[in-house]
């Protein structure tokens, strides 16, 4: 069982930054695609980045130019740097994982994941 521990969510002004971790556990081998997914309150989950075994990256339009996925195979570790952060990036951020049969083209699969964690929450204020 694949397991996922988010960490590094805080409150934060508007220009600021923030480093989300994921810590992953449990893998039984094959290729796996991680990313990450959010949810503010009241709102629908949107996929925000995706990254695959070979390290090839997807972003949500939303993010792009501002966030930057990244891994560290060998901490088992999942990152996301969030620069120049907007109040409408406060939601509650998700690591999740799949197995990956394909290469990822739309971030927004992420949500669709078979793994997640419990969260971290990103307060932006303005």
């Amino acid at each position: 069982q694949v397991q996922l521990v988010e960490s590094g969510g805080d409150s934060v002004q508007a220009g600021g930054s923030l480093r989300l971790s994921c810590a992953a556990s449990g893998y039984t081998g094959g290729r796996y695609c991680m990313g990450w997914f959010r949810q503010a309150p009241g709102k629908e989950r949107e996929g925000v980045a995706t990254i695959d075994s070979a390290g090839s990256t997807t972003y949500a339009d939303s993010v792009k130019g501002r966030f930057t996925i990244s891994k560290d195979n060998a901490k088992n570790t999942l990152y996301l740097q969030m620069n120049s952060l907007k109040p409408e990036d406060t939601a509650m951020y998700y690591c999740a994982a799949d197995r990956c049969f394909e290469p990822v083209r739309d971030p927004a699969i992420v949500t669709d994941f078979d793994y997640s964690g419990q969260g971290t929450q990103v307060t932006v204020s303005s």
